[in-house]
This record gives C-alpha cells, sequence and structure tokens, in this order.
C-alpha cells in the first residue's frame, strides 16, 4: 500500500499542477509515480527538468535510454520502473526478449549496447564506482567519452525514480514487465 495519496489534476499542489497536467497529456493519465511526485513540487519539477534536458540534449536514441532504464530498474529492483520501461522499449523498438535480455544482463543482441550496460549496472550497483576495464570496454565498443560521461545523467534520473517508488512504496497502474 502507498505511502502518501495519488494526487489528481485538482487536488494538487498549485506549483505542480502545470507539470502533472503536461504528464497526463503525454500518458494518457495521470500515473500513479507522478501523482504521488506531486507532493512536492521540488520532486516532480526536478523528474521533469532532467526528462526535458535528456529530450533536448542527449546523444543517446531512444532505444539505447530505455535500455539504461531497464538495466538499472532491474539492479534496484523497481518493480514500477521496469514496467514503465518495458511500455516504453517497446514503443522504441526493442522486443520483448530483447527487454527481457537486457533486464537478466546478457545482451547478446548488441555487443556495443552490451557494453555500455555493463557500465550501467556496475555504476548502479558500485555506487557510482567503475572499474577501469568496464570504462575501457565501453569505449572500445564506440562510445565515447562525452557519451560515457553523460550515462551519469541516465542512471541518476532512473536511481530518483526508483528510489521514489521505493520510499512511498508507488502501486503498479500500468502493465507488470514480464518475468525474468
Amino acid at each position: 500500500m502507498p505511502r502518501i495519496p495519488v494526487h489528481t489534476l485538482d487536488s494538487a499542489p498549485e506549483n505542480s499542477r502545470d507539470q502533472l497536467k503536461a504528464l497526463e497529456a503525454k500518458f494518457g493519465k495521470v500515473l500513479n509515480i507522478h501523482g504521488e511526485m506531486a507532493h512536492s513540487p521540488v520532486v516532480l519539477q526536478s523528474y521533469v527538468a532532467l526528462q526535458s534536458v535528456i529530450a533536448d540534449y542527449s546523444s543517446y536514441d531512444a532505444r539505447t535510454r530505455e535500455a539504461i532504464a531497464l538495466a538499472v530498474g532491474n539492479i534496484d529492483d523497481c518493480s514500477y520502473c521496469q514496467a514503465a520501461h518495458t511500455g516504453g522499449g517497446k514503443a522504441a523498438g526493442l522486443s520483448e526478449d530483447e527487454m527481457i535480455d537486457i533486464r537478466r544482463g546478457t545482451v547478446e543482441f548488441d555487443a556495443k549496447l552490451a557494453a555500455l550496460l555493463s557500465l550501467a549496472r556496475e555504476y548502479t550497483r558500485d555506487v557510482g564506482n567503475v572499474a577501469e576495464a568496464t570504462w575501457q570496454a565501453a569505449l572500445d565498443a564506440g562510445w565515447t567519452d562525452e557519451q560515457l560521461t553523460e550515462l551519469s545523467v541516465h542512471v541518476t534520473l532512473n536511481l530518483l525514480t526508483n528510489y521514489f517508488n521505493h520510499f512511498v512504496q508507488t502501486e503498479l497502474d500500468i502493465t507488470a514487465a514480464p518475468g525474468i
């Protein structure tokens, strides 16, 4: 059971309403995570701001961004985020089997992506620390220093949502990710 209620557009604090309305328009409804984030305009606006910066400046395509989110969500055991990014991954062109492989950490279908996701998983699991060999493997696979640096923002955004969902115990209001 969630620790806080899910706000609607009518019940949300004034400083959360514009962002909540935009998210409702994007997803077709107020998702539980967004309605809970709305309790604090700082939380909701931080989330929206990171999403906006990524949309405007990311060097990663949607497929890569969703793969990162699936990998991080699996390491953090966030069922809500794995479900959300399974939907996003499908929209970005990932197959169900590919998404299951990403969550398992067995990305044999794309060596370049596998190297980046190994880095993302290690970054998440080891609280920002990564082995030189993991970093170098990503470079050797074709990722640039800029892209590896950018990975920190993608992991951070996913940690924000993963931790938030654990913290407030967000209930799943979307289709669950398939089991692995």
